[in-house]
């Protein structure tokens, strides 16, 4: 029992190390440069830069290492984050985390359409409601990475999933079960329309 004990604790401590908590105060400084596209509190005032704000910590720290090393292009961010450590990504990361978001307006003319599809799916089309991993309210899942979509904006959520139905030149960094590349291809033009219109006004 007693080597069991210790094994667990050499194990979580092995993993502290790995894994640096971030730090928000010392994010909020490393950040500055964030602040141009994505607002000095994560508020992104432009509708084609995502909002940060409020996002779950575990999931900024994963884009932001996916960007970093290629995994996920995002032209507007190439080369900004090459100088910074692990460390830095964190910090930046629990920043943003712990600051508030704000929430946009669904536009009502499709706001039946996006939250029939986001909380109860399609069964003809076979998707899942976009509540079995984002939740009701949209707050998403931290512990698990799946991200915070309640009050983004509807152009950023729309060019995302767009992104993921390629199959080419698309968005692939959703790990190994391609889980919202699946959804996504068989969503519309006009789904991806309203339930980002949807998400927008979600709070």
């Amino acid at each position: 029992m007693n080597k069991l004990i210790v094994s667990l604790l050499l194990t979580v401590g092995i993993s502290g190390v790995a894994h640096a908590a971030g730090d928000a105060t010392a994010g909020q400084a490393k950040a500055a440069v964030c602040g141009a596209c994505h607002g000095p509190d994560g508020n992104s005032m432009a509708p084609n830069f995502p909002k940060l704000a409020g996002q779950g910590e575990r999931y900024l720290n994963k884009q932001l290492h996916d960007i970093k090393s290629g995994k996920r292009t995002v032209l507007e961010m190439t080369g900004l984050l090459t100088n910074l450590s692990d460390q830095d990504l964190a910090d930046i990361s629990a920043y943003f985390a712990s600051q508030k978001g704000s929430v946009g307006a669904a536009d009502p003319k499709v706001v039946a359409r996006g939250e029939a599809l986001f909380r109860g799916g399609d069964l003809t089309k076979g998707l899942p409601a976009c509540t079995g991993c984002h939740s009701p309210d949209g707050k998403g899942n931290a512990a698990a990475g799946f991200p915070h979509l309640g009050g983004q904006h509807a152009q950023y959520i729309a060019k995302q999933l767009t992104d993921f139905r390629k199959e080419e030149g698309g968005r692939a960094n959703d790990g190994d079960t391609k889980t919202m590349q699946t959804i996504a291809k068989r969503l519309s033009d006009e789904d991806i329309a309203a339930v980002s219109s949807y998400i927008q006004g979600l709070h």
